[in-house]
């Protein structure tokens, strides 16, 4: 089969490898869609280190091929690509996403940049017609946004600042207001993302920057929102998080932060007690109600995708995340 295989940092080429083989308890699907993630950029350039060579991509869908279980050829179907042992203590207790011997396709074994994937029937989960192929891979993005919020309570008329809209935190956005959150208030330097966030259901869209803490004051009756999501991955946007929140708020940490160190408002954090709460990935439980939310409307996918490409320009679409353009969303490869 035609594969997308990573030599090592850098180096990415069309190949031909392996059709992956059969095991039991598994499913052979022939991948039609994948997502462009940051996870990818990050193991393109070595950040992430991996074993070498290496297929990448772990926001896929496709058609089942060879069928396990209940599934049969031709069955559309997403795969969730976050594995887990099953006998640990954090699977034995639920904690599947925190499985020590836990492993990701396209980072730990080979993923769906290709034609062919094999995965686990456990972590395959059949798509309704109603859901188009080329926003599908979104749903493995959304169920770590529902994972994360189903870590905290939303009660209907409570506020929720999210700070950074692009493809998580719009999601974030429409997830809030779905749980019945108002005011929503999207924060974002970028005029197109907020533009974009109003059309989803944020109630107010704030320019990030100095004034953007007292607009959330202002919105919130002078209190401060009751969550704010930070979906930046900044640690500069973590410390405006913590001005932004009421007393006795939470703060959501969806944004990967990377940095060591960092100015925080520490004392603000005590005084306020605010409590934190730190979402991981997602669970395979994640998705039933992921794809449920889509294929009733509730969360709309369609306006997050901004470039559809084929796959053999995987290349060109990491570049497109490295150059960290404002315009750009999520990218989709086809496969045919």
């Amino acid at each position: 089969m035609k594969a997308m295989v990573l030599k090592a940092p850098g180096e990415l080429v069309v190949d031909e490898v392996a059709r992956p083989s059969l095991d039991t308890g598994q499913v052979l699907i022939r991948v039609s869609h994948s997502g462009v993630c940051g996870t990818d950029l990050k193991i393109y350039n070595g950040a992430i280190p991996v074993n070498y060579p290496r297929i990448m991509g772990h926001e896929m869908i496709g058609e089942v091929v060879e069928g396990g279980g209940s599934f049969r050829p031709g069955d559309r179907v997403i795969i969730d690509p976050e594995l887990f042992c099953g006998a640990c203590f954090h699977c034995r207790i639920g904690q599947t996403q925190l499985c020590p011997n836990g492993m990701l396709l396209g980072r730990d074994t080979n993923g769906g940049f290709a034609e062919y994937l094999t995965a686990p029937t456990s972590h395959v989960f059949r798509l309704p017609d109603s859901i188009d192929s080329r926003t599908a891979p979104l749903i493995q993005v959304l169920t770590t946004c529902l994972h994360a919020q189903r870590l905290t309570n939303i009660f209907p008329g409570e506020s929720v600042a999210v700070l950074g809209l692009g493809v998580t935190g719009q999601l974030h956005v429409q997830l809030a207001k779905a749980r019945g959150a108002n005011p929503v208030i999207g924060i974002t330097r970028s005029l197109a993302k907020r533009e974009l966030a109003q059309t989803l259901g944020a109630d107010l869209t704030v320019a990030s920057g100095e004034g953007a803490i007292q607009e959330v004051l202002d919105a919130t009756d002078g209190r401060g929102a009751d969550l704010v999501i930070e979906s930046t991955g900044v640690m500069a946007s973590l410390a405006d998080a913590v001005k932004m929140a009421r007393f006795g708020g939470r703060l959501l940490l969806f944004g990967i932060i990377t940095e060591t160190e960092g100015a925080l408002p520490f004392y603000q954090l005590y005084f306020k007690e605010l409590a934190l709460v730190n979402a991981r990935v997602a669970k395979s439980e994640d998705y039933p109600g992921s794809i449920n939310l889509v294929q009733r409307g509730i969360v709309r996918l369609e306006p997050l995708v901004s470039h559809v490409m084929p796959l053999g320009e995987l290349k060109a679409a990491i570049e497109m995340l490295s150059a960290n353009s404002g315009q750009r969303m999520k990218i989709i490869l086809e496969h045919r």
